[in-house]
């Protein structure tokens, strides 16, 4: 399913939040978020990601665990260039960089998921 193929969220709000997968979305938000403070949380989240995809395939929340699996992976590999890199000085703005992306992934995705939107729009 490609991001600008997604099925619509329920239009009722209250419907809309109290959904699993859109709560497993906002938990997995959460776990990246909290990478900054306890490192290992966002392998937590796309654990969860991968576990549960099954599940969420062709409805409105795929496109959000697509996001944030590719956050971390894209995020991981740049940690570990900026880490490597770090003694050389230039790592440390790679590392900057990435942080400021990886946040910006995270924000951009939950206003998204909040929504009922896909985290990117053709």
């Amino acid at each position: 399913m490609a991001d600008h193929d997604f099925i619509p969220a329920d239009s009722d709000p209250v419907a809309r939040r109290t959904d699993p997968a859109r709560n497993l979305a906002v938990l997995v938000y959460i776990l990246q978020g909290l990478f900054f403070f306890i490192g290992i949380t966002a392998l937590v989240g796309v654990i969860i990601n991968y576990v549960k995809m099954d599940d969420v395939t062709g409805t409105w929340i795929e496109s959000h665990f697509r996001w944030q699996i590719r956050t971390f992976w894209i995020g991981l590999l740049w940690l570990v260039i900026g880490t490597l890199t770090a003694p050389l000085i230039i790592g440390w703005f790679f590392l900057l960089g990435i942080a400021i992306w990886f946040i910006y992934r995270i924000v951009k995705g939950a206003l998204a998921l909040n929504d009922g939107q896909p985290p990117v729009r053709d």
